[in-house]
């Protein structure tokens, strides 16, 4: 079942176009990953479904609601967690959450018993009375989605959560992310332009770029579709150029290449690895170490853009 809906979304500021004609759709309880390289247009997309900002063109729907003509009962199932921290630096954590809780509307035990619990899933139960200006980048960012789980939303946006975090808070933001899926079914929308970070978190993705869609899918799905760059590693004794060019000619190897005795082989669906070590075995070349490694989404993007994602 699909909790968000967006379709054909267009939007300009003067002559540029940031968004071509956007479609997808999210399934509830997962962690749908939106990737691009930055001015990709991944937050004006993330603005417009939030209603911080207004299509030129198309419709969005979230929990059935339509964000245009239904916009206050759209955002009550929504949390949101934007690039730029939003906490009073002043007060410390527990009183941020007081004031944000209020402003969802909860009061009295309820409050409390989502703050305790906001603090806990977010690691910061022993830091609530410090003030949050002494707080690390990583401890305000994690104070900053717990406030936007405080009404238990269908529905967490998380805007390059992890960008100016130390390790330790981006282990914990991933934790969570986990977590809720799990124990609570929310449904994550997660950004970023970090690809190893998607590879962890989310089976399906939407891949942007130039405000257009790249590719959008399940994640694995779109690798083999795109291309199959899987690689194998074979580490030698010693090699020649001749045996390099026999193992060019095998089925299902693409591309070889040789660094100090390392063969790295881009290899397809038809590879098999017994030709690869027969022919080996008549070229007497003694084999050190073999592993392989599959193809990545930044293979993806650089092959669909001819950039990488960090361009």
């Amino acid at each position: 079942m699909s909790i968000i809906e967006v379709k054909n979304i267009s939007k300009r500021f003067n002559d540029k176009l940031v968004l071509d004609n956007i479609s997808y759709e999210v399934k509830e309880g997962e962690i749908f990953g939106f990737i691009g390289p930055n001015g990709a247009g991944k937050s004006t997309l993330i603005n417009i479904m939030t209603s911080l900002l207004t299509p030129d063109s198309g419709t969005i729907e979230i929990c059935g609601y339509d964000i245009l003509r239904e916009p206050i009962k759209a955002k009550e199932c929504m949390g949101y967690v934007p690039q730029e921290l939003a906490l009073m630096e002043e007060l410390n954590a527990y009183d941020n959450l007081e004031f944000f809780g209020a402003l969802y509307g909860l009061k009295g035990k309820l409050l409390k018993e989502r703050i305790a619990e906001a603090l806990k899933v977010t690691g910061l139960e022993e830091t609530k009375k410090q003030k949050v200006k002494k707080f690390s980048g990583g401890m305000k960012r994690r104070l900053n989605i717990a406030v936007s789980i405080l009404h238990h939303p269908k529905v967490l946006i998380l805007d390059e959560p992890t960008v100016g975090v130390d390790p330790q808070s981006r282990n914990h933001i991933f934790s969570f992310i986990k977590n809720i899926c799990r124990d609570w079914g929310t449904t994550v929308i997660y950004t970023s332009h970090y690809m190893e970070e998607i590879e962890e978190l989310c089976k399906r993705v939407f891949i942007i770029d130039l405000g257009k869609e790249v590719s959008y899918g399940d994640r694995e799905e779109i690798k083999a579709s795109v291309f199959s760059n899987n690689k194998v590693i074979i580490e030698t004794q010693e090699i020649s150029g001749e045996t390099i060019m026999k193992l060019k000619d095998l089925e299902g190897i693409d591309k070889v290449s040789d660094k100090d005795n390392v063969l790295t082989l881009t290899i397809d669906s038809k590879f098999k690895l017994a030709s690869v070590l027969s022919l080996l075995e008549k070229e007497t070349v003694n084999i050190k170490k073999i592993s392989y490694e599959e193809a990545k989404l930044e293979d993806v993007f650089l092959s669909l853009t001819g950039k990488t994602l960090r361009d």
